[in-house]
């Protein structure tokens, strides 16, 4: 008889090991589609976490409701941010106190300059790193200040939402698929972008179909399958289990 084998450590288990970010039995559904399952997992302060899966396993849907966007619609669980109720929260509020989430789609805005579409990211209080700081760190929109966002290369793009994001004052960086369409060399800048805000103390959640590329550069992985947790561990042994990259990443 063949029998699956269990790569599920913390699996369907609430974590006890204190944490920064927290999830604990989160439940969320798109109309009347199952997508999150129970998910628990902790995220620690400047910490890089990978969350894979198959396409439809429920990554984009937990970042989301990590974000407290409308959809998925959250029905059960809590989510902690540095002992703050982000379940408790709407997404302006979440995004006040520390979370900054950049979508799969960049959401750049259209008919504003580079430098226009940072500046708007800090009309509101906390602001986060100044623009110049920024230029800093992404050299070519500061060569780029006064050039449309939306008329930038997809790595430029990518580079102008992180920008943004850091434009406020955030304490979690979750990125839906940042590597999506870019070349090798615009990857390895971005991830070398990524390790320095990790150095900065801001922890960061990534949803990457590009599973070994994340992997390489996060600290822990958390796998999921049909919206619930399936792995939770180290990025290093998932790249070092062939037979659990083979059942759930298909890698």
């Amino acid at each position: 008889m063949n029998v699956k084998p269990d790569f599920s450590k913390n699996a369907n288990m609430a974590a006890t090991a204190p944490a920064f970010l927290s999830v604990w039995d989160l439940h969320a559904y798109y109309g009347e589609s199952y997508i999150v399952q129970g998910v628990n997992f902790n995220v620690h302060e400047g910490e890089i976490l990978a969350l894979l899966g198959r396409n439809g396993a429920g990554k984009t849907s937990t970042l989301r409701a990590l974000a407290r966007l409308d959809d998925p619609q959250v029905t059960h669980g809590e989510i902690w941010l540095d002992h703050q109720p982000l379940h408790q929260m709407t997404s302006h509020e979440a995004a006040a106190v520390g979370i900054g989430l950049v979508p799969e789609d960049r959401r750049i805005i259209p008919g504003l300059t580079v430098e226009e579409n940072l500046e708007l990211a800090q009309i509101a209080p906390p602001i986060g790193w100044s623009i110049d700081r920024l230029y800093e760190l992404f050299p070519r929109l500061g060569e780029r200040a006064k050039q449309e966002g939306v008329t930038l290369s997809g790595g430029e793009q990518q580079m102008l939402a992180i920008a943004r994001a850091l434009a406020r004052d955030i304490k979690v960086l979750l990125l839906d698929e940042p590597y999506e369409g870019l070349a090798p060399v615009i990857v390895d800048e971005i991830e070398k972008t990524l390790i320095h805000i990790k150095e900065q103390g801001i922890t960061t959640v990534i949803v990457e179909q590009n599973a070994i590329r994340a992997l390489e550069l996060a600290d822990r992985s958390v796998i999921l399958d049909t919206g619930q947790i399936v792995f939770d561990g180290t990025a290093a042994e998932v790249l070092e289990n062939e037979a659990l990259r083979a059942e759930y990443l298909a890698i």
